[in-house]
């Protein structure tokens, strides 16, 4: 501190130093450095100081000023709810600080006039993102997807989609300039990872990219803050947090074998399932089966098939009913799935149109489509298309590192096919490597190697076109179809009547319709080099239909979702935390233990 003498009591009315020294807030102050990773210290320590041993002048106690507290506070804020801890009550700005007109001292002057000094000394350094390329247990994951979204509160927010099998929360971080909100014709895109628990680059991965798009934004980075402003992103860092664990354990077991020459765990099986023993990614409806079954029929289209009753009869997962509902709740345009095992970007379909065949080319109607978005990852990877055959991923050189899923391997029930078929979202797999639990020291290069593919995937989002469909009074239509002639599958507007058609370039007719609207028909031209979305607006005209001849027969409709209730519970456990857990300490609770009915419960956060 900047002075050498102080007086008791202080400001909390503590008579001597050995009141201080074995309060809480004296332990607060020694271990906020561990608690913060070391953010905002020293500051806040000497700010709390300046409380718990004031400056003292002419025997009176100077106070510190309220300036000081309120700059430090809206600055490390952040630091604080990252970790669920609330605001000391002894740094109450308002309480323990005061103006300047009454007297005041700066406490963190000396640590200003030393960055001063510093920086006046020194070539200006270039900042950049800070990233420890470590791995992350799931507490660990919360915590530190929680702080980013806490350093970026503007852009940036976390929700939860649900819980596993065994009560983990299923974190989605998200990046928008309007965080939380659905934006009139901004696309929105997710990244999937840890499907497959022992499939861990993915779930790392996505931790760095939200730390990246956070920290590059404030930086000034015009690309990533083009790319938010204009895009509402969503990250699930892990889907089977309950597989990762079982993975992690497997690895430590191994890890602890004596015998040097014993095989190494590559997770080929341990974590793969979640906790009910399920394979997550044949765990969703088998709408490619209905598709094959029906494609020989008139009319049939392959959008927005209805989730047929049956599938609630069986075992469904709680991972998959709250991706299900995730998004089915927001109009995904783009999205892809991040695995390991291999070294290629796969496309739907997945499940081969004979079921007899496992390996069949089975393109969807959106083949080109797929292929653009396949290449647009796997050609900013500097391995996928590369030539060579004597590598992870070389049966894909002659592909340039891409393939259909249902050609390289057949199998029904994948998350892909069932965003393809259920809703407006195109989804790609990416096969990250051969190694599915990687060593912490590849993490880095993988980093390095998947990152450029990470930000050129999403910004593919503007490829196409995209518009509002309303009626003549300006009234926004919801539900209109979005068909583009030649492709057997449709787009549909969403609440605000705004829609997203990633297309190829070239020369395109499309057409928008809605119940009780007569069609509208354009013509467009996308030119090769477009970098952004085309703006094509529909207005209908309301028709008078004529009443049917003859009563419809009732069928499935999109609308249905768990109509027996059997997963009823899923739903709730995603909204709502149970009473017991509720009441549990955070994890740092436990550096406060030892003070026993002293223990800090003002840095218990209130709901």
């Amino acid at each position: 501190m900047p002075y050498t003498k102080t007086m008791y009591p202080n400001l909390l009315d503590n008579r001597n130093r050995e009141a201080v020294e074995t309060g809480p807030e004296y332990v607060l102050l020694s271990v906020l450095h561990t608690l913060l990773k070391g953010e905002c210290t020293p500051d806040l320590r000497m700010l709390g100081c300046s409380i718990l041993a004031p400056r003292c002048e002419m025997n009176k106690i100077l106070k510190p000023c309220r300036s000081a507290c309120e700059m430090l506070k809206k600055n490390c804020m952040h630091a604080f709810e990252a970790i669920e801890m609330a605001w000391p009550y002894f740094l109450d700005c308002d309480r323990f600080f005061v103006g300047e007109e009454e007297g005041c001292y700066d406490p963190l002057e000396s640590l200003r006039s030393r960055h001063e000094f510093v920086d006046d000394n020194s070539a200006p350094e270039q900042l950049s993102t800070i990233i420890q390329f470590t791995y992350h247990s799931h507490s660990q994951m919360t915590n530190i997807l929680k702080k980013t979204a806490a350093k970026c509160s503007d852009i940036s927010r976390t929700y939860t989609i649900g819980r596993s099998f065994e009560g983990k929360d299923l974190i989605v971080i998200e990046f928008s300039d309007n965080p939380g909100q659905h934006e009139l014709l901004e696309p929105e895109v997710k990244y999937i990872a840890n499907m497959h628990g022992n499939e861990v680059l993915g779930r790392e991965l996505l931790i760095y990219l939200a730390q990246y798009l956070c920290s590059e934004y404030l930086l000034g980075n015009q690309r990533i803050q083009t790319l938010i402003n204009t895009t509402r992103i969503h990250l699930l860092t892990s889907m089977n947090p309950d597989g990762y664990d079982l993975a992690v354990s497997d690895m430590g077991d191994t890890d602890e074998q004596e015998d040097a020459e014993a095989p190494r765990y590559n997770g080929w099986t341990s974590g793969r399932a979640n906790g009910q023993n399920i394979d997550l990614n044949r765990n969703f409806p088998d709408l490619t089966s209905i598709v094959y079954q029906r494609r020989r029929n008139k009319g049939f289209r392959t959008d927005h098939i209805p989730i047929p009753d049956s599938y609630w009869f069986g075992k469904v997962a709680p991972e998959t009913y709250a991706v299900m509902k995730w998004i089915r709740s927001i109009p995904f345009v783009l999205s892809a799935s991040l695995h390991g095992g291999d070294l290629v970007v796969s496309y739907p379909y997945d499940f081969s149109r004979h079921p007899e065949e496992e390996k069949m080319f089975s393109p969807t109607p959106d083949e080109q489509v797929f292929k653009l978005l396949a290449k647009s990852y796997a050609d900013q990877h500097p391995v996928m298309p590369d030539q060579s055959r004597d590598r992870c991923g070389g049966e894909f050189a002659n592909t340039n590192g891409i393939v259909n899923g249902a050609l390289w391997y057949s199998f029904a029930g994948g998350m892909s096919d069932f965003n393809y078929l259920h809703t407006n979202c195109f989804e790609i797999t990416v096969e990250l490597g051969c190694d599915k639990f990687p060593s912490e020291s590849e993490l880095y290069t993988g980093w390095q190697e998947n990152k450029e593919a990470l930000l050129t995937y999403m910004e593919t989002v503007h490829r196409g076109i995209k518009g509002i469909v309303k009626d003549e009074s300006g009234k926004a239509i919801k539900g209109a179809r979005i068909s583009v002639r030649g492709i057997r599958h449709d787009v549909t507007t969403a609440e605000d009547g705004d829609y997203w058609r990633i297309l190829p370039s070239g020369v395109h007719i499309i057409t928008a319709s809605a119940e009780g609207y007569s069609k509208v028909i354009k013509k467009i031209n996308l030119p090769s080099r477009l970098m952004k979305a085309g703006r094509v607006d529909f207005v209908l005209k309301s028709v008078v239909e004529e009443p049917d001849l003859f009563v419809s027969i009732p069928q499935d409709t999109y609308d249905r979702f768990d109509p027996y209730n059997k997963f009823d519970e899923y739903g709730r456990s995603g909204n709502q935390e149970p009473e017991e857990e509720r009441q549990e300490k955070p994890w740092w609770w436990s550096y406060f233990a030892f003070l026993g009915n002293n223990q800090p419960t003002w840095l218990l956060r209130r709901n």
